[in-house]
């Protein structure tokens, strides 16, 4: 019977090489094809979504918009978990499905933090700048899926307080932006008032990654370093009570404390 054949030190280090070098490759391939996709899946969409936004009263498009947002983001994110250079591990969000007039307040790393939460909850309401909503890629689905556009303040807290007392989720980074200091930005008070004034809790998110991957100023076509990890987890949740200001400075500190010890 013969023995097996044991690579020597430099063939092995070869294989290695090699592999390598069509590793690198192989990430451009994901990074640009998933833009590509994204592309592929989301501009048909917006373009119908559009044009069924004119037509369909809003007690049918929205829930429609809103459903079909869902299964697209998580059909998209599959996609990329099935490349093998993403990790995203979001099934904590799972527990809120079932959950009415809710404010989902997540901290604010990345880009595609929206799309990691929409692509759990298919009823969730977004506030959305006013350059994505006329965004062609996106806009026709944030319209018929009942977006909320952000222009005026005392406009957007008044829809937003609308949409969560008839029973939506209400989806609103505290922070405004993407987090530009770690662990977050100081936050804004909107969602607070927001959820005062409708009376609703706020449900506290916790995204976390191990990549500044499309954070404030990465460049969208830059090349991370794969694999890249995403995690939610849900934290306490809260009833805005007394003075929003407080309610903002204490919340603010809970999610640095919470995010400062994660992982």
């Amino acid at each position: 019977m013969r023995s097996a054949v044991v690579p020597s030190g430099k063939a092995a280090s070869g294989f290695r090489r090699a592999l390598c070098l069509l590793r690198l490759p192989y990430e451009y391939l994901v990074l640009y094809g998933g833009l590509l996709l994204f592309a592929a899946i989301f501009l048909p969409w917006s373009l119908l979504a559009s044009a069924l936004h004119r037509v369909l009263p809003s007690h049918i498009s929205v829930p429609l918009g809103q459903s079909v947002l869902t299964r697209l983001f998580r059909a998209y994110l599959f996609v990329l978990k099935a490349s093998g250079l993403l990790k995203i591990d979001l099934g904590a969000l799972d527990a809120l499905r079932a959950e009415r007039s809710l404010i989902i307040a997540p901290n604010h790393p990345s880009l595609i933090d929206a799309v990691l939460v929409v692509s759990r909850l298919p009823r969730v309401t977004c506030l959305m700048k006013g350059e994505i909503r006329d965004n062609p890629m996106l806009g026709g689905g944030a319209q018929l899926a009942g977006y909320i556009r952000n222009n005026s303040a005392l406009g957007i807290v008044r829809s937003a307080a609308a949409a969560v007392r008839a029973g939506q989720q209400l989806l609103i980074f505290p922070e405004g932006t993407r987090t530009r200091q770690s662990p977050v930005n100081p936050f804004k008070g909107g969602f607070a008032l927001i959820a005062k004034i409708a009376g609703v809790p706020v449900q506290t998110v916790f995204i976390e990654t191990d990549s500044p991957f499309l954070s404030k100023g990465w460049p969208l076509l830059r090349k991370p370093k794969f694999p890249l990890t995403y995690r939610a987890r849900l934290g306490e949740r809260f009833e805005v009570n007394g003075d929003v200001k407080t309610f903002v400075s204490n919340l603010e500190a809970y999610y640095s404390h919470a995010l400062s010890g994660a992982g």
